[in-house]
């Protein structure tokens, strides 16, 4: 192995030079941002707080004066004296279903000419509830810088290959891992495989590619981690697996290091703000990225939730100006956590829960994150895939995808393992389907619940 395989050497513009790099200027420009990130990342709690009010003063103003929807929301504002927790915590939130609504009266009317070229895109639409929403050159320029300090915290090794199983992907490869990479260094290659191709060509493809790192929607890893568990496949280079896009259940974790033994590190994302927060490089928990969004997780009275609770997830990203989202209630649930040892002071979240439509609503009153025991279901009868749906406050619709027809028994035990683990006066109904389909971006939805707030 080369001398120099584990260690990150920028990539060189100049004839010539290998070391010290003289970088082209893209590649500047992302490593000042990790330079940047490697002393914010470590800033007193205070002085990283006090630069993000600083940004959300001028983001503030910026909705105020070019966007119609903000115009009279923060008519009463005053911006002349420092921005405070207090003032941003009063103002109002934006709900998923505001951003439907509002639509255009969210868009700024000047962008500021520097962040570059405004472009519109849409969310998956898993929800039944799309959003379209605008980003700016900025927006995309952070998020590539976000990628680069991920693959550096988690020290990988550049010239490794990159696997990624994504929706919206046709197969493929490249000589490089991507933008967010190559602009500063020299990488390995990559290899794309689409999350609407079957689990079992999907195994076939990944030992065929027998990646270093291998990156995909997290049901789509466990699933594909369960099917090659069961056959004992294991590609012989893989080194980690890397998870996006939905909540990462600990018996997911679970599954995949018992399928590859190998790390799981996620990533906590989506597409209208961008990253929210990184996996630590030495704990299961994530620190949000504080220099891209500010990050609040509030309990049912609006208040931030202390340490061990969990909350609402309401983001404001800090350079979306071409299309402000003010405290944006997300609908996702997180966990905040305790200050980590690892020396960041970032913000930490303990735990990702999942959505609001993802989570269980009790008959007697409540939300809880629904489990069902289907790390058993292989042991009492042959489920290839399963979707449960919450009806109503009581029925429950559970969607299988077989290998045969069950026997009268099968069924009956099926329900009696997951009336046990939904722990709750539910009446359970069987539905059967071919297939159950993942979205354009590749999520599947093992839970959802139809039952309005």
């Amino acid at each position: 192995m080369h001398p120099l395989a584990h260690v990150a050497v920028p990539g060189s513009a100049l004839e010539g030079v290998f070391w010290p790099a003289m970088p082209a200027p893209a590649g500047e420009r992302m490593l000042a941002m990790q330079f940047q990130f490697a002393q914010s990342e470590r800033w007193p709690p205070e002085r990283l707080r006090a630069a993000q009010f600083r940004q959300l003063a001028l983001l503030l103003r910026h909705a105020r004066d070019t966007v119609p929807h903000y115009r009279e929301r923060l008519a009463g504002l005053d911006l002349s004296q420092p921005l405070t927790p207090g003032v941003f915590a009063g103002l109002p939130l934006l709900r998923r279903e505001d951003v439907q609504e509002y639509g255009e009266a969210l868009y700024s009317s000047a962008v500021p000419p520097q962040h570059g070229a405004v472009d519109e895109g849409e969310t998956s639409g898993s929800t039944g509830r799309p959003i379209r929403f605008r980003l700016s050159a900025l927006n995309f320029a952070f998020w590539h810088a976000f990628t680069l300090r991920e693959h550096l915290w988690q020290r990988r090794d550049f010239s490794g290959k990159l696997a990624a199983i994504r929706g919206r992907v046709p197969p493929g490869g490249t000589p490089g891992w991507g933008v967010s990479t190559d602009s500063a260094f020299r990488t390995g290659p990559s290899a794309t495989f689409n999350t609407e191709q079957p689990v079992a060509e999907q195994a076939r493809w990944l030992m065929a590619e027998n990646p270093d790192y291998l990156i995909s929607v997290a049901s789509n890893v466990q699933e594909l981690a369960r099917h090659c568990g069961r056959l004992g496949l294991r590609p012989s280079r893989l080194r980690e697996v890397r998870t996006y896009g939905e909540a990462l259940h600990p018996d997911a974790r679970a599954e995949i290091r018992a399928a590859w033994d190998v790390p799981v590190t996620d990533m906590y994302t989506c597409r209208e703000v961008g990253y929210m927060a990184l996996q630590c490089p030495h704990h299961e928990h994530y620190h949000v990225m504080a220099e891209g969004v500010y990050l609040e997780i509030l309990d049912d009275e609006g208040r931030p939730c202390a340490p061990g609770r969990r909350g609402r997830v309401v983001l404001t990203p800090l350079h979306h100006f071409a299309m402000p989202l003010i405290r944006y209630d997300i609908g996702d649930y997180a966990e905040a956590g305790e200050p980590c040892d690892c020396g960041r002071n970032l913000p930490v979240i303990r735990r990702i829960v999942g959505r609001v439509r993802n989570m269980l609503r009790l008959p007697g009153g409540g939300l809880r994150h629904p489990r069902f025991g289907e790390t058993q279901f292989g042991g009492v009868a042959p489920v290839r895939q399963f979707q449960v749906v919450q009806k109503t406050l009581r029925d429950i619709e559970v969607a299988l995808v077989v290998a045969r027809p069950l026997t009268a028994n099968e069924v009956e035990q099926l329900r009696a393992l997951i009336l046990k683990n939904l722990d709750g006066d539910f009446v359970l109904s069987f539905v059967y389907r071919d297939v159950i389909p993942r979205s354009a971006e590749g999520k599947y939805e093992d839970f959802r619940s139809e039952v309005l707030p």
